[in-house]
């Protein structure tokens, strides 16, 4: 079976995969969920500093690029825009993109993206540095669906994140190396995107633009948040993507 590589968002690391990979390797993928650069338990948290997010996309093109069977590639939120940076590289047998910031070129439906994307820039303009999470935005944006208990070791886990990142993430259009580019016309791959309709953080709206965008399928649920992976109902997002996956990779096999 092709492998599963799993890509986290911005200010956690692959651990938050943990409870959502199970099914996946309970039918007989390999799953992988790397630690972005600088985002596992032990690296310093001066590690993030001057990265881009386009390092990210190297790096996930260059650990698929060791594998025998072209991956599946699964990404939440920043690691899923990620995925979509890289998937012309990496030529995967299919992508599954969770709550995704959207690529180059797409502009935000919320209110609440819009306080994001403003809030992001004031706070990393012209940084190259690190922002330290807000736990409280995080607790009240991402893990909306979740009780204070299952949330605390969530919040305890965060790390700092690249300030260049998260401004090039989500402020794109003052970015004149249009980094974030996934280039023209769809992706070349079976693509399924993935949102809650209660999703503050990037809504269903942007999700289906982005489904627009590269080509593929568009799904959403309607009692769920931005964290797809582990707030209660992520089991029926796995069991999703696990169906897209048998489907596509099936007929593509």
């Amino acid at each position: 079976m092709n492998p599963i590589v799993m890509v986290h968002g911005a200010f956690v690391g692959g651990w938050s995969f943990e409870e959502f990979r199970t099914p996946f390797e309970a039918a007989g993928h390999q799953v992988v969920a790397p630690d972005l650069r600088g985002h596992g338990p032990d690296d310093p948290a001066d590690q993030v500093i001057g990265v881009s997010i386009q390092d990210y996309a190297d790096d996930l093109a260059a650990l698929c690029a060791g594998f025998d069977k072209p991956p599946i590639l699964i990404g939440h939120s920043m690691g899923g825009l990620v995925v979509q940076m890289a998937a012309r590289r990496v030529q995967p047998k299919a992508l599954v993109l969770l709550a995704p910031s959207p690529p180059w070129g797409l502009v935000g439906w919320s209110v609440e993206e819009a306080m994001t994307a403003v809030g992001a820039q004031m706070a990393s303009l012209l940084s190259n540095g690190a922002v330290e999470p807000s736990r409280e935005i995080m607790r009240h944006c991402s893990l909306d669906k979740m009780t204070a208990e299952d949330a605390a070791p969530i919040l305890a886990r965060l790390r700092p994140e690249s300030a260049r990142a998260v401004r090039e993430t989500l402020n794109w259009w003052l970015d004149p190396f249009m980094t974030t580019s996934i280039g023209s016309g769809p992706l070349p791959v079976p693509s399924l995107v993935i949102s809650g309709e209660s999703d503050q953080v990037h809504p269903a709206a942007s999700g289906r633009l982005v489904a627009e965008r590269i080509g593929g399928a568009f799904l959403s649920f309607p009692e769920m948040s931005h964290w797809l992976p582990g707030e209660p109902g992520w089991e029926a997002v796995a069991d999703a993507a696990l169906d897209f996956i048998g489907r596509k990779v099936r007929v593509a096999a």
